[in-house]
């Protein structure tokens, strides 16, 4: 009865350790703007991640009121390279805005999702 149990919960802990692997994703902790905030127009989106990002498979994408695409700057990775900063290139006009991000973490598994804001007019 003994050795069950023990192979049973030698098992678990196996199984446990490798699951935590599996949930080694880069996952956006924060973003400014913050996701549904109003701000005044920013200069830049600052998305903050759980773990280092590879930038060359990483990135965003901006869609306007009018889900026009809006211009952003080359992107770079900053803070050990959990945070991405991507200047906008064109001061936003008042509405809301949606950030759709992509996002590839430096031991390879890939992410993404979105958030909006609003400038204030």
């Amino acid at each position: 009865m003994f050795k069950i149990v023990f192979k049973l919960g030698m098992a678990g802990v196996i199984i446990t350790g490798l699951s935590s692997q599996a949930f080694a994703h880069a996952h956006l902790k924060s973003s400014t703007p913050a996701d549904k905030s109003e701000v005044i127009t920013p200069a830049e989106l600052d998305l903050t991640f759980s773990e280092e990002l590879n930038l060359k498979f990483t990135g965003v994408k901006v869609t306007g009121p009018k889900k026009n695409a809006v211009k952003t700057g080359d992107a770079m990775l900053m803070d050990g390279n959990v945070a991405l900063m991507v200047p906008l290139s064109e001061k936003l006009a008042p509405g809301a805005y949606t950030v759709e991000w992509h996002a590839l973490s430096a031991d390879g598994h890939k992410t993404n999702g979105a958030f909006t804001f609003t400038v204030k007019p």
